[in-house]
């Protein structure tokens, strides 16, 4: 288990900031009416991708030694993740391997090619996609990006907390 700290989360904003935009909170009357609480929606659709989770990957390849850069990053993922690691590996230069299940939908085949990542079709669910990724880390050298449970993955898409204490202090 790690701790983040307000601080860690700043120097994080710092890093990531030139490629990401200050999405707007939103303000939900019908929720709020329904739930009897203030309800506010953070509009990461406006992000780059279209979703927060291009904030970790940013975050992941800006720490990423030279070396790991060279070899390239493998994925698996059949949405969000999948064009996270995408963008950001393109924008810091560095081969992304995104691998999917051969149902994914074509429309997220053809985002995640169109930011760059080299798509590899493989298996019928998440699961075996998620072991050919394994077996390419085995293969060719590539660093595997975990969709979630990663410290410098969280700490990067944790920069949206910082917006909604911003906007809504």
């Amino acid at each position: 288990m790690f701790t983040l700290s307000l601080q860690d989360f700043e120097t994080v904003r710092a890093r990531i900031a030139q490629h990401i935009k200050h999405t707007p909170l939103l303000t939900s009357r019908q929720l709020s009416e329904r739930t009897g609480f203030d309800v506010r929606l953070k509009a990461e659709m406006f992000q780059r991708v279209g979703s927060y989770k291009i904030r970790g990957p940013l975050n992941k390849f800006a720490l990423m030694p030279e070396e790991q850069k060279r070899r390239g990053v493998v994925c698996s993922s059949a949405g969000n993740h999948a064009q996270g690691v995408a963008l950001a590996a393109k924008i810091h230069g560095i081969r992304a391997v995104v691998c999917m299940a051969e149902n994914a939908t074509p429309a997220k085949i053809a985002a995640t090619k169109g930011y760059g990542a080299e798509v590899v079709l493989h298996g019928m669910i998440w699961d075996e996609a998620n072991e050919k990724a394994k077996e390419l880390v085995r293969t060719q050298g590539l660093t595997y990006v975990h969709p979630f449970d990663d410290e410098q993955l969280i700490a990067g898409q944790g920069t949206l907390g910082l917006e909604i204490v911003q906007d809504w202090p």
